[in-house]
């Protein structure tokens, strides 16, 4: 998907930017165009319960304006281990400790892997992913130390990491309030009622409500004294 179908894409150095659908991706790509990257979104199905995600995705893309906009599949619902990508484990409706079930083994590793290949194709050597290690589920891929780890591989494992020029990843909100992350992307313009943040959103894309994702979202606006826009299921 190009800049035809939104606004302008920018003119600046190339940077892959992953976007999921949700709050947290549009925001971030929204920061990623703010400091003048011409912007490549990059979504992954990965076997997810729904795919109303993706379709938010495209469409946050194409409100912002990125330079073009990929959708990559990769089968981690054949390995199963969690709630998103096996349909026999419950996604969690109370709050829970610990790592939750809904955490995807491995998913962000695989993503950002992803990223750094088409950056290095692109000759770019940015990247940007909007995990976050506050208002989150406690996942251990979110987690400064993790972004810090996989820069570091970066740099040993591509052709233009060891000729000099390694990608940086940059993770924006990683120590940002969802209540912040809100503030921020309504200053840049992020419409939030084209993104789709719940785990087991319906075909339409209207949110349960009651999952983790669902409450660290809705706790975000009203903390943020903003209206909620989500199109919640029976509403």
């Amino acid at each position: 998907m190009s800049d035809a179908q939104g606004g302008s894409a920018q003119l600046g150095p190339p940077a892959v930017v992953l976007v999921s659908g949700g709050l947290d991706s549009a925001t971030t790509l929204a920061i990623a165009r703010a400091q003048g990257f011409g912007c490549y979104a990059l979504s992954v199905f990965y076997g997810q319960r729904h795919a109303a995600e993706l379709a938010a995705a495209a469409r946050v893309a194409a409100a912002l304006g990125v330079r073009d906009h990929r959708v990559m599949r990769i089968d981690l619902a054949g390995i199963g281990g969690s709630a998103l990508t096996d349909l026999s484990i419950a996604v969690p409706e109370e709050p829970t400790t610990g790592v939750p079930l809904t955490y995807v083994p491995a998913r962000n590793t695989l993503l950002l892997s992803l990223a750094l290949a088409w950056a290095e194709v692109l000759e770019g050597r940015d990247i940007f992913v909007g995990v976050n290690a506050v208002d989150f589920s406690g996942y251990p891929d979110c987690r400064p130390e993790f972004v810090a780890a996989f820069q570091s591989l970066a740099a040993l494992a591509t052709k233009a990491g060891i000729e000099g020029r390694p990608c940086r990843i940059h993770a924006p909100l990683v120590r940002w309030t969802k209540e912040r992350i809100i503030r921020e992307g309504i200053a840049l313009g992020v419409d939030y009622a084209l993104t789709v943040s719940c785990y087991q959103a319906d075909s339409e894309g209207l949110a349960c409500g009651r999952c983790d994702s669902c409450r660290l979202r809705r706790a975000g606006f009203e903390a943020a004294g903003v209206a909620d826009p989500t199109r919640y299921q029976g509403r």
